[in-house]
């Protein structure tokens, strides 16, 4: 199948949600893709590496979609999917600054100053422990682990995305996502029992 069969087959010319890449006026096409995902891939970027670090890695995600847009298949991958693909390959090579900020967050969490109800003031507390014991606990995954978690629960990537971004099965998604899951349950079960519930992947 040619690759403008692999298009039609996809229902994908000229769509936003898998556009053709491979036309000459491309300057429209990637100012849609960066209205519509820079902010959403910024938040993911910032909540993994921190701000400073994920407005660089915006900058580079973009320039390498430019750059490698020959290599888009959009009757594999939404462009939304594969941006975030990009930018998690891009968090590899800054893994070090990644668990950084998440220990930085994991010990900068302290006790809120609040005012008010003795509840208000409650759940303000248990929200930081909840977020010092998960940048913990992320800091310590492996990084496979810590891509599936972090792009379904803070890229919003449903199972099929997720396969696509990371080269790997859907099911292999599944399987470790269903794993490391159970790993912080049984880490939080102490504090925080309910934390993680109600969390679900989309098939």
């Amino acid at each position: 199948m040619t690759r403008a069969e692999r298009y039609a087959a996809a229902g994908a010319v000229d769509g936003d949600d898998r556009p053709d890449l491979c036309g000459h006026d491309l300057q429209p096409v990637f100012q849609r893709l960066f209205d519509r995902h820079a902010r959403d891939v910024r938040r993911y970027l910032a909540s993994r590496a921190g701000p400073v670090v994920a407005d660089d890695l915006v900058s580079d995600t973009f320039l390498i979609a430019l750059q490698r847009r020959a290599s888009y298949d959009p009757a594999r991958a939404t462009a939304r999917a594969w941006l975030f693909g990009i930018a998690t390959n891009l968090l590899r090579q800054h893994a070090r600054a990644e668990i950084r900020y998440l220990r930085l967050t994991a010990h900068q969490h302290g006790p809120p100053v609040a005012h008010g109800h003795a509840d208000r003031v409650a759940d303000q507390v248990d929200a930081q422990a909840r977020v010092r014991d998960l940048a913990a606990a992320l800091a310590e995954l492996a990084p496979g682990d810590r891509d599936v978690l972090l792009l379904t629960s803070w890229g919003e990537l449903d199972a099929t995305e997720i396969a696509a971004v990371l080269d790997i099965p859907a099911g292999t998604v599944r399987s470790r996502l269903h794993r490391v899951r159970r790993l912080l349950r049984a880490r939080a079960a102490p504090k925080t029992p309910h934390s993680l519930e109600g969390e679900r992947i989309d098939d």
